[in-house]
């Protein structure tokens, strides 16, 4: 093999390693706690993503859409068969109140961006 053979070799490897640690690697997010409320920015994804509620008492979640795509121009919470539209540059308000402990994940529409409740 020739020098610049190796050295292509090595860019690939590296570029290979590189993305499949951004888009398939162990993603871990601390839980942002939720007192009675919280803003969750949409924007490219969910921030924060990941966030913790108490089971049985009412919790706002104040979603806020900055990005004008229209994959995130509606947040679905499956489990609580919660599906809304998120206006553009506004606040939507939606309360849940869940009533046992684990974990419901949120979505945009087309389910491309993710988001995590632990409810404990």
């Amino acid at each position: 093999m020739s020098t610049d053979q190796i050295i292509v070799t090595i860019a690939a490897l590296l570029a290979i390693g590189g993305i499949y640690r951004l888009f398939l690697g162990k993603r871990t997010s601390v839980a942002t706690k939720a007192n009675g409320e919280i803003e969750i920015i949409v924007d490219g994804g969910y921030t924060p993503e990941t966030i913790e509620v108490p089971s049985g008492k009412p919790t706002v979640l104040h979603f806020v859409r900055k990005d004008p795509s229209s994959c995130l121009e509606e947040v679905v919470i499956a489990d609580l068969k919660i599906r809304r539209p998120l206006a553009l540059n506004d606040r939507t308000d939606i309360t849940i109140t869940p009533s046992r402990t684990g974990t419901l994940r949120f979505s945009c529409g087309m389910g491309m961006f993710h988001g995590t409740i632990i409810v404990k």
